[in-house]
């Protein structure tokens, strides 16, 4: 299980005009949105990497106006952990399971899985906060993770687990993240 002292959100690549070409993209946003508020609720650090955002962008708005403490670290590799500061962060913060949403599934959330759990860390895919313009490229991309060894999860899945029950005091506030 994903529990809130061991996790790290590693957010990859939500920026410019691909983040709108993606396959289901306003159902992508939402469930970050979603993701990254429950990071909040927890305590639950982010790590955000953006892929040559002078040439394709920022990080969307909505996105990135829910990490006001955080900055985000521009990269040139498809996969995050090849930059040395996302290394780094990683190493500082001492969480071994890293939680990915993102895009593209197929290409730099891919690499960066495979790359992450090279280094023995627990990597955990959130399958409704990832995406690929092609449906076909997202699926092959959850398939070859998988087959890497990386968990398959879902944001609600996610939450549920961090939660762990329903007697705890602030369980209210925890259900506004889900609806």
């Amino acid at each position: 299980m994903i529990n809130t002292e061991n996790a790290v959100v590693l957010l990859v690549d939500v920026q410019g005009k691909l983040a709108q070409k993606v396959a289901g993209s306003e159902d992508l946003h939402q469930k970050i949105a979603q993701l990254l508020r429950a990071c909040q609720h927890f305590d639950v650090p982010v790590v955000w990497v953006e892929q040559l955002p002078n040439k394709l962008g920022p990080t969307t708005s909505s996105l990135a106006d829910l990490m006001p403490n955080n900055t985000p670290i521009a990269k040139q590799t498809f996969s995050a952990y090849a930059h040395p500061e996302v290394e780094k962060n990683l190493t500082e913060l001492n969480r071994k399971q890293v939680i990915l949403c993102g895009i593209e599934t197929h290409i730099c959330v891919y690499q960066t899985a495979c790359d992450l759990l090279r280094e023995h860390y627990h990597v955990h895919v959130v399958t409704d906060a990832t995406s690929s313009c092609q449906s076909s490229h997202y699926h092959s991309g959850i398939t070859m993770m998988r087959q890497h060894g990386a968990w398959i999860t879902v944001v609600e899945a996610l939450l549920f687990e961090w939660q762990q029950q329903a007697g705890e005091p602030d369980f209210k506030s925890f259900l506004s993240l889900i609806n």
